[in-house]
């Protein structure tokens, strides 16, 4: 058998068309007849439409129609996870807008140009009403109405049956704590074309920027009242989506109504300012928790209320708060009472959904910095408190409070080892003579130990292996890779199983008419999931191969061997060989198409520390180090996953410090474009210090769980803690996210002035009146 590439480091096998541009994307498609779409948006964050004149703009070179709700008769829908089944979306608003940007109506043209031009030729006749932007006050007595019909702005809620989950504490620490609304910011926006008439046995085919393509056509189908097998959905290159390509959403369903309207092929690809209030955000959740501990510091139990914004409709952002973050309230720790409301409210503002990590980091950035205040307020080393509660690595498989059931863990492991790169104890050195000279740029350190969950709910995937008559491969899966690596993992694992050069394997995704079926691509479960299909179907393949070289080489099956030099001998008999070629070429293909089952999700893990200077003059933090130690499970490719640790670890730093969806008091986005939305260049990090440790999981045959998020789980809450600690000698408890230079400067000024700010506030009244949940429900979300 020829040695395992799989541990090593190779490189990427996509990458040349990346980098050569000779990638294609959905604004890259030529189609015959291809007519544009251009969407006109409401500049009201709240108002009825009183009216809609479109003479003029129909009236403008090269357009060919302006169609309304009323024009098209388009169904409404929910996307992804909806919270309340009351309040689906119109594609098109109907009769008012609930935010900034939300589509009003749609203009076709033969060019691009001509569509957007005409769009300031519609005029709309709005009746402004009152808006609501904030959350807490959307759940206030009084405040404006979303859907008058329903008589609250409550779009779903849950409570514990029982209140004593912290009887008995001896210490107790609160806090408020914001996990602020973030742009997904992908670099390709939402995109698709629509050719209602493709003349290959289908009824439409759909190029689309999705992470799910098989998803997508089940929506499209359910939605149009077609069987899905009538559509094709293909998804070309994709320029990333962090979890805001993972469903269907209302410009989608208005591409395909009017592709079937006019019987031509249309194309819509978003501008980046339009994708700034369109696509939906992420996060957008505030935290009320509360940590009861001995005075040893042993945790006793947990309190958490939660309110979640759901933006305008009830979608996806609401059910994180419901699902993944109640799920994972417990992190890392022995936590035997945890008591968990949540409250989500409809806004005026742009609808929130997944953002990687989906629900997941805002759990551990609560309970972290809650784990910082305790360590505080009982004089322990921030190490040294987690470590009196870390889970026991002898525990597992262990079943939370919460319902979730960690595969695997050894906590204290990848803190171990964070620790050491660090060198914690000099840091502290260093930042006790900052501390003791005065010295106006002080030195914060900041720890994060987490758990997350991969591939929620386990489940199936899709994956094939066939070997051409050449001895060339063509294996495909049903994720849809969108940046993560897909290429060369999975032709990683079908060359290790059959010997066959990586040279010689093509790979085929993201086409529902080549790939039969798929889960697609959300909550880091591509590798899991469709890798071990992947090698499942190359073990298959192996077998019909060897039989078949057995046949040819008249020897038994359980003699035949594939030889360091990847070809089939026969054991005891030296020179008898055939190559794959000449095995493939005998009879018909060989092929194995099969679906991998996982019964459960995976809890990958890990530590941060995070090292930065504070200007205490100016409030403005500087990054100066961030060590990440992750642990996925078994490592197929260290590349691979230094990559997905590097991207994850550039989004969590920049919620830490960056990046924030602003609004003013009546609904208008104030970051709208890259110059107001914060969002950080390569130029504005620093060089990551990337470790892993490896505990493989029982729930797969490869050892693997998911890489993809768990940087940006573990980066925020560790950079926000070491910004505190930067500034405990002013008596400084909180600041919250995204710790500005104005944010730090103000705490710094109040502290200063002997008015330091309490992190801690009464929550709001809603809770009291939430509907009791039962069971464990949502144990295993966060899919996307």
């Amino acid at each position: 058998m020829p040695g395992s590439i799989l541990g090593t480091s190779v490189r990427r096998v996509e990458d040349l068309d990346l980098i050569t541009g000779a990638t294609t994307y959905v604004g890259n498609l030529v189609l015959d007849g291809l007519l544009h779409l251009a969407f006109v948006r409401s500049p009201l964050a709240h108002a009825t439409i009183t009216g809609i004149d479109a003479a003029q703009a129909v009236a403008a070179p090269g357009v060919v129609g302006v169609f309304t709700a009323a024009d098209l008769d388009l169904p409404a829908h929910h996307g992804l996870m909806p919270v309340n089944p009351d309040v689906p979306r119109p594609p098109l608003a109907v009769d008012r807008v609930r935010f900034v940007g939300e589509a009003v109506a749609v203009v076709v043209a033969e060019t691009k140009a001509a569509a957007v031009d005409a769009v300031e030729l519609v005029e709309v006749d709005y009746d402004p009403l009152p808006a609501v932007v904030d959350a807490e006050a959307a759940l206030a007595p009084g405040a404006p109405l979303q859907f008058p019909d329903l008589g609250t702005n409550l779009m779903a809620g849950m409570r514990p049956a029982t209140d004593g989950e912290l009887d008995g504490a001896e210490v107790v620490v609160r806090a408020r704590m914001v996990n602020q609304r973030l742009a997904v910011m992908s670099m390709e926006g939402n995109a698709i074309a629509v050719d209602p008439d493709p003349g290959d046995g289908h009824e439409m085919t759909i190029w689309v920027s999705t992470q799910m393509p098989h998803g997508f056509r089940r929506q499209a189908g359910q939605l149009f009242g077609l069987e899905p097998e009538r559509i094709r959905v293909i998804a070309p290159h994709v320029g990333g989506g962090f979890g805001g390509k993972a469903g269907f959403i209302a410009e989608h369903t208005a591409a395909v109504g009017v592709a079937r309207r006019l019987g031509r092929p249309v194309s819509w690809v978003d501008t980046r300012s339009e994708n700034l209030v369109s696509m939906p955000h992420g996060r957008a959740q505030i935290g009320y928790y509360e940590l009861g501990l001995t005075r040893e510091g042993v945790i006793t139990g947990l309190r958490a209320r939660v309110v979640a914004d759901a933006g305008a409709y009830a979608g996806f952002g609401g059910a994180l708060a419901l699902g993944p973050t109640r799920t994972m309230s417990p992190g890392v720790y022995r936590i035997g009472s945890v008591g968990y409301s949540a409250a989500v409210a409809a806004t005026n503002t742009t609808p929130v959904g997944a953002f990687r990590g989906a629900g997941r980091p805002e759990a551990t950035a609560y309970l972290e910095r809650l784990m910082d205040l305790a360590a505080d307020e009982l004089g322990l080393d921030p190490a040294e408190i987690r470590r009196r509660n870390f889970i026991a690595p002898d525990a597992f498989p262990v079943t939370t409070v919460t319902g979730a059931r960690y595969d695997i863990g050894d906590y204290d492991l990848p803190l171990r080892e964070a620790l050491r790169i660090a060198d914690y104890d000099k840091l502290r050195e260093e930042q006790a003579a900052r501390r003791e000279s005065g010295d106006p740029v002080q030195l914060g350190i900041g720890l994060a130990v987490y758990v997350e969950i991969t591939a929620g709910g386990g489940g199936t995937e899709f994956g094939s292996v066939t070997v051409h008559a050449d001895g060339s491969v063509t294996i495909s899966a049903g994720t849809s890779g969108h940046g993560q690596g897909h290429a060369t993992a999975f032709a990683m694992l079908a060359s290790d199983r059959l010997g066959i050069p990586m040279e010689r394997i093509r790979f085929v995704q993201s086409d529902t008419a080549a790939v039969p079926r798929g889960g697609g691509t959300g909550g880091s479960r591509s590798l899991q999931m469709g890798g071990n299909a992947v090698a499942a179907a190359a073990d298959d393949v192996l077998e019909q191969a060897r039989r078949r070289a057995a046949e040819l080489l008249e020897a038994n099956t359980d003699d035949v061997e594939l030889t360091e030099d990847g070809e089939f001998g026969v054991t005891g008999v030296p020179g008898a060989t055939l190559t794959w070629t000449q095995v493939a070429a005998h009879g018909e293909e060989l092929h194995a198409g099969l679906d991998f089952r996982q019964e459960g999700a995976t809890f990958p893990f890990g530590a941060h520390v995070s090292v930065v200077e504070v200007d205490t003059e100016t409030g403005m933090v500087t990054p100066r180090r961030h060590v990440a130690v992750d642990d996925c499970g078994r490592v197929l490719n260290p590349l691979l996953v230094e990559g997905q640790q590097h991207g994850g670890l550039a989004q969590g730093i920049a919620q830490a410090l960056y990046e924030e969806v602003v609004f003013d008091p009546d609904g208008q986005p104030l970051t709208a474009t890259l110059a107001d939305y914060r969002m950080p260049t390569a130029a504005d990090l620093f060089t990551f210090e990337t470790s892993n440790t490896e505990t493989p999981t029982p729930m797969n045959p490869l050892g693997a769980k998911g890489i993809g998020e768990s940087a940006t789980v573990g980066a925020t809450p560790a950079v926000q803690n070491a910004v505190v600690d930067a500034l405990r000698p002013f008596g400084v408890r909180h600041v919250d996210l995204p710790c500005s230079p104005q944010r730090v400067w103000a705490a710094i000024r109040d502290a200063r002035a002997g008015r330091p700010v309490d992190p801690w506030r009464e929550p709001p009244a809603v809770f009291a009146t939430l509907p009791v949940q039962g069971g464990a429900s949502g144990a295993e979300g966060g899919e996307i």
